[in-house]
């Protein structure tokens, strides 16, 4: 009898040195190698250190000019990096003219992608376009697969949105449009069963409904007869509108049916990060408030990702703290702040 308990007791210890090794090793592995431990909520919230990768695209020809010797030949506005980090996310900038496998790569590693607006063309080899492309393909196949990632495209982006949807087909499934005015929002009469505006607070419909706080400006835009004649209105769920200087009717606010991906016509990230007088931004209290709203929701999108770096040098490889932002308002530029990449792509020589 004694022998028998003496080898269970040495059976039972055993059982727990065993245990308390593998503890060790599990936290080893999440702390002491920088993963990220997340754990689901009710609101499918998995990740409180969300990072999001910011698309760059073709620099302006004459902002080219001002830096000679560094031949910079793609940007991203510093604003959407600042309106990003407010929200409380990091940024990876996502440089242009890479082929699929790099945006696959980037995408298992970040939370969701912006798509920010700018001034560019569509039909330009290895651009903002072509990584467009690839990076919403690839949030498909995701998407699809279950793994939940987001995208966010802002004027520029949210067109783009549209077109590669159209077939990316000649000519291009967008109007002219002209409009540098700040425009309340025309909700649809369902707006409020949309993703976006489903549990936006009261005093922020308000204000978007009722004062000039979204920021316009574009040439082109998206109505309603781009998403009929290409038969998108089931994908794509129309929230509101706001009109142009002619009248025309255009899409202001937009997300996919199926997918996690929101589109806006305006620049919600003017109001705080751009500073250009002759602009005439809505810097007001109420109107920083009402902008404020877009990302937030954005970000927390992203936490829904489960993505992660290996661990935090890895993030610190790709980081946007990597890259230094240019005073590029000071050279006339009508961004406050840039920054600048070399050599990724062609330079833009229509703006």
């Amino acid at each position: 009898m004694l022998v028998r308990w003496l080898s269970l007791v040495e059976s039972w210890r055993t059982i727990v040195i065993m245990k308390i090794a593998l503890l060790i090793v599990v936290v080893y592995f999440f702390y002491c190698e920088g993963a990220i431990v997340v754990a689901t909520t009710d609101d499918g919230i998995v990740n409180n250190r969300p990072i999001i990768g910011v698309l760059s695209q073709e620099q302006s020809f004459y902002l080219h000019t001002k830096f000679p010797e560094e031949n910079y030949t793609s940007y991203i506005a510093a604003g959407y990096v600042k309106d990003v980090e407010s929200s409380g996310a990091r940024v990876v900038p996502i440089m242009i003219g890479k082929d699929r496998s790099y945006y696959r790569s980037l995408m298992e590693k970040l939370n969701g992608v912006l798509f920010p607006g700018g001034a560019t063309y569509f039909n330009q080899s290895n651009g903002y376009a072509d990584a467009g492309e690839h990076i919403m393909a690839i949030a498909k196949e995701m998407n699809d697969a279950g793994d939940y990632f987001p995208l966010f495209g802002t004027c520029l982006g949210f067109e783009l949105f549209i077109i590669l949807e159209s077939g990316r087909g000649y000519p291009e499934n967008r109007i002219r449009c002209y409009s540098y005015d700040n425009l309340p929002l025309n909700f649809t009469k369902d707006f409020r069963d949309s993703k976006m505006f489903k549990n936006a607070p009261k005093d922020i419909i308000y204000l978007l409904n009722h004062e000039n706080v979204t920021v316009n400006a574009h040439q082109f835009c998206i109505v309603d007869e781009n998403l009929k004649s290409h038969n998108l209105t089931k994908d794509w769920r129309v929230t509101s509108h706001s009109d142009d200087y002619y009248g025309v009717e255009f899409i202001a606010s937009i997300e996919h049916t199926r997918y996690p991906f929101y589109g806006v016509q305006f620049h919600p990230e003017k109001s705080s990060f751009e500073w250009k007088l002759n602009k005439h931004y809505p810097s007001t209290a109420e109107a920083i408030k009402s902008n404020r709203y877009f990302m937030d929701f954005f970000v927390n999108e992203c936490r829904k990702s489960a993505h992660s770096f290996r661990n935090a040098a890895e993030e610190n490889q790709y980081l946007i703290y990597n890259h230094m932002p240019h005073f590029t308002g000071v050279l006339g530029s009508a961004y406050h702040q840039c920054y600048l990449f070399e050599p990724r792509g062609t330079v833009n020589k229509s703006v």
